[in-house]
């Protein structure tokens, strides 16, 4: 009995643990991104990708996923930049799209697409 308390002391401290970290990281990204500068580039979208998350319950069967999407902009130094986006941003762009790019530090703000003229191509 003394060893299951045990066990459970430990796991429960684990877990909290974990939470508090999460928490504490994703506290220190908003406040870095809050006194980021906002920055407006032109750049090119060079790839999309989308993470699929999926929870299950364990009560009456029930699961769900997440969606997660993200676009990597290159820039004309040629630096790449992989941001999270919304669903209705990452639908609205395609690889190849060329623009204006704002963002604040790993957050997304905008895109503005452009139309390249033939001297530029």
């Amino acid at each position: 009995m003394f060893v299951f308390g045990f066990l459970f002391f430990i796991a429960f401290f684990c877990i909290f643990g974990l939470i508090v970290a999460t928490f504490v990281r994703e506290g220190k990204r908003w406040h870095k991104n809050n006194n980021s500068p906002r920055l407006t580039v032109e750049a090119t979208v060079v790839a999309k990708r989308t993470n699929y998350t999926r929870h299950s319950g364990t009560e009456h069967h029930t699961s769900h996923t997440t969606s997660t999407y993200y676009a990597t902009f290159q820039v004309a130094s040629g630096d790449r930049i992989e941001l999270q986006l919304s669903g209705n941003e990452y639908g609205l762009i395609i690889e190849g799209d060329f623009g204006d790019l704002s963002f604040q530090g790993t957050r997304f703000l905008s895109f503005a697409r452009k139309v390249k003229s033939y001297e530029e191509v």
